[in-house]
């Protein structure tokens, strides 16, 4: 389940060089160690976001490197992109090729060479910048358009969503997607509330809807669920997904031997990433890295909250 509604605290900036960045992202320290970096490479940041893992990738490159960043957001890419091209005088001579797409990271064949890519990261799911930012729609925590969309020029939106789908087809897609077994409550609830145009009445209508029965339920917010299944819904998250890890995406952009670390952050997306690798292993595309995911430690749970419900899986490409 996604906890990022209701957790999504980040950790400040870590010091010189890092503090343009508002956020550490999560499990990073083992993402760059599987990653395995090398000078002069090329390497895709496939969810760039605020760049917290471009910037650890680009500073390991050097001159001769090349980062390619991906994301659906326009954005995310502005407020990005003067950081990574534009790095503190002291590093600027030493600093990669940074070339920024707008494009899911679904569509990473289309932009890079077969067999270019020495590394490909990709940390899944929705950032602090676009939770943090009512206009945008993806948290329940403060009013805003029901929108939710990653890629903002195109898209349905949440509110059209909402207030179109028929009951039936809103009560499977919160539960296939929000694996919210009140899914069918909550669908009812939605559609005699019609029109809805905002988070905070979104919110409303579940909660009264879905109240919490026992402790366990209570350490979320009710609609923690549905918010999480529109969102996938409107990007459609999960099928961006399978297409990146298909034969025709991150297999064919990486090198013999480049390395694929993906973050996931719920149990739908894990076992996306799990499934195929263990697919793509058995025909001889990937050599499984971590036999279990790699979780975070208390101590960065302690620090970023959001870092709880997160697991990375990496792999190698075969030659």
């Amino acid at each position: 389940m996604d906890n990022e509604f209701a957790e999504a605290k980040s950790a400040p900036g870590r010091g010189h060089g890092e503090t343009e960045f508002s956020h550490v992202p999560v499990l990073l320290k083992p993402a760059i160690e599987f990653l395995a970096v090398r000078r002069g490479g090329t390497y895709i940041d496939a969810t760039l976001g605020l760049g917290g893992h471009g910037w650890e990738i680009a500073k390991r490159l050097g001159a001769e490197g090349h980062l390619i960043g991906f994301d659906k957001d326009p954005a995310a890419l502005e407020r990005t992109r003067e950081r990574l091209m534009k790095p503190p005088a002291e590093m600027a001579a030493d600093w990669p090729k940074v070339e920024l797409v707008h494009a899911s990271f679904a569509e990473v064949a289309q932009h890079v060479a077969a067999q270019s890519a020495d590394g490909l990261l990709a940390d899944l799911g929705v950032s602090s910048m676009q939770l943090e930012n009512a206009a945008r729609g993806f948290s329940f925590q403060a009013e805003g358009p029901l929108d939710m969309r990653m890629n903002t020029h195109s898209g349905l939106t949440a509110e059209q969503v909402v207030n179109r789908f028929d009951e039936r087809e809103l009560a499977d897609a919160i539960y296939e997607f929000g694996e919210e077994r009140r899914s069918r409550r909550i669908a009812r609830a939605i559609v005699r509330a019609r029109p809805i145009h905002t988070t905070a009445k979104l919110a409303e209508v579940i909660s009264a809807a879905a109240r919490p029965m026992n402790q366990a339920e209570r350490r979320i917010h009710p609609a923690t669920r549905t918010f999480q299944a529109l969102r996938i819904l409107v990007n459609r998250e999960l099928d961006d997904l399978r297409a990146l890890l298909n034969k025709g995406a991150a297999p064919q952009v990486l090198k013999p031997g480049g390395r694929l670390v993906i973050v996931s952050f719920h149990s739908l997306e894990d076992r996306i990433v799990k499934d195929a690798l263990r697919d793509g292993a058995r025909e001889g595309l990937y050599r499984v890295l971590t036999k279990k995911p790699v979780i975070a430690g208390e101590e960065e749970i302690d620090r970023n909250p959001r870092s709880r419900s997160a697991k990375l899986r990496a792999a190698e490409r075969a030659g």
